[in-house]
């Protein structure tokens, strides 16, 4: 139910930076603002972290980039995710400790 994730873009500037480590739980519920990590549903086993910007009532919800200056992929190119198998971040590790 924990898994650790690294930052890899600039998508969530400034509230995440590249490099910086998360960590997530995966049996929260979704709220809207909360930032979670998701497997991009047309690339398997690849991750996004994303701010959730609504949760539908029926399981779902749709997730975008923080940083609209920048190309990103979020839910305006791929739809509502699914929210089980979906993680919350709960730590922000600061970039200067990885």
């Amino acid at each position: 139910p924990i898994r650790r994730f690294v930052v890899a873009d600039r998508s969530m500037e400034p509230t995440l930076v590249a490099g910086q480590g998360l960590v997530g739980l995966r049996w929260w519920p979704a709220r809207e603002g909360q930032l979670r990590c998701v497997e991009h549903p047309e690339r398997p086993g690849f991750w996004l972290v994303k701010r959730v910007a609504s949760v539908a009532a029926h399981g779902t919800m749709r997730v975008t980039s923080d940083n609209r200056g920048v190309p990103t992929v979020d839910s305006r190119q791929f739809g509502a995710v699914p929210v089980p198998g979906t993680y919350r971040v709960i730590v922000r590790i600061p970039l200067r400790w990885m």
